[in-house]
């Protein structure tokens, strides 16, 4: 229970009474304290924003894997590179080497002295050819070296891309954290107001959530929509946890892409991500098996089931149950399989 937080129990009215004068003092009622639907409305809007922290989060999270991945591949290009490099470097130093070591004397001097002018302008069209060879072999290594420099700085880059998305990740857990002890905490307090009244009145607690609509059977979708739309039925009951994608608990992007995976289509666990895939279909054509997405931007998504009804992870409250299509902000609907 959150500090200070008053008590949810309707209105109370403190009466002061005190005789002065002859006269009767009577203090001014306190203040309405909320009731209990507008403490749930409130608990509905923090797992919301809860949950919009958590699909950033997911979001982060593949963008992470994605560039770490670049990375290793960037890294293995850089360690063959600067084998090149060290390579062509030894060649290099060969060449310069040998340069000072047959080089000492002009070529006018060589023709005077030697005995055979014409063998030695003849070895001296070879050694002209190994100064163009030598001139090429410079070349490429300049070359080189300059894709070494480029991979470096790419790796460099990755790095930096790392790092920011990771302080991204941590802030993003840091407001879901929050988001969600405050509406925990108001949940926690109401439940406990309740079973307190229920105490009372010396009668069965009763819940005020609205009751979950049954499942519905998945038989009228057809082909891989099938799969998808069973499992996620299957998953009916099971707990809401922020970033979680099975066997016991989800999130909303987690269990699509977990019911989808039944049907070998390949998701992210991203609700954002997942609204880019598959092609878009219009709210009066939906078909069991078609995600259905909440809000704008983007921050929720369900999978249709037919009769109406979608398949969603919604939150710690409620875990994964089966909702209207309409009983969140519609923003649209794609088809995957």
């Amino acid at each position: 229970m959150l500090d200070g937080r008053k008590r949810i129990s309707g209105v109370i009215a403190a009466l002061g009474v005190a005789a002065l004068g002859g006269s009767l003092l009577v203090a001014a009622p306190s203040q309405a304290e909320p009731d209990l639907d507008q403490v749930e409305a409130k608990v509905d809007r923090l797992f919301h924003e809860a949950e919009q922290a958590a699909e950033r989060y997911n979001d982060a999270r593949v963008e992470l894997k994605a560039t770490q991945q670049r990375l290793r591949s960037l890294r293995a290009d850089l360690d063959r590179q600067e084998d090149k490099v060290a390579e062509f470097r030894d060649q290099v130093a060969a060449s310069v080497v040998s340069q000072y070591q047959n080089g000492a004397l002009s070529t006018t001097t060589r023709i005077v002295f030697a005995e055979d002018v014409d063998a030695f302008l003849e070895q001296l069209s070879t050694v002209s050819a190994f100064n163009d060879q030598r001139t090429q072999l410079m070349a490429e290594f300049a070359t080189q070296y300059k894709q070494l420099e480029i991979r470096e700085a790419a790796t460099k880059r990755e790095m930096a891309a790392i790092a920011e998305t990771e302080e991204k990740l941590a802030d993003e857990k840091a407001e879901i954290d929050t988001k969600a002890g405050e509406a925990q905490d108001l949940l926690d307090e109401l439940e406990a107001e309740a079973a307190a009244e229920a105490a009372a009145a010396r009668e069965p607690r009763v819940s005020r959530s609205e009751p979950r609509p049954p499942a519905l059977p998945g038989a009228n979708a057809s082909g891989r929509a099938s799969a998808a739309v069973n499992y996620a039925l299957a998953q009916v009951g099971k707990s809401y946890v922020y970033g979680a994608a099975g066997p016991n608990s989800f999130d909303c992007s987690g269990l699509t892409m977990m019911a989808w995976a039944q049907a070998g289509v390949s998701l992210p666990h991203s609700s954002r991500m997942q609204f880019g895939m598959g092609t878009p279909v219009s709210s009066s054509a939906l078909q069991p098996g078609d995600l259905v997405f909440y809000y704008s931007p983007v921050s929720h998504v369900g999978i249709y089931i037919g009769g109406g009804k979608i398949v969603d992870a919604a939150n710690p409250r409620s875990g994964v149950r089966v909702a209207g299509v309409f009983s969140m902000p519609f923003s649209g609907a794609r088809r995957v399989g």
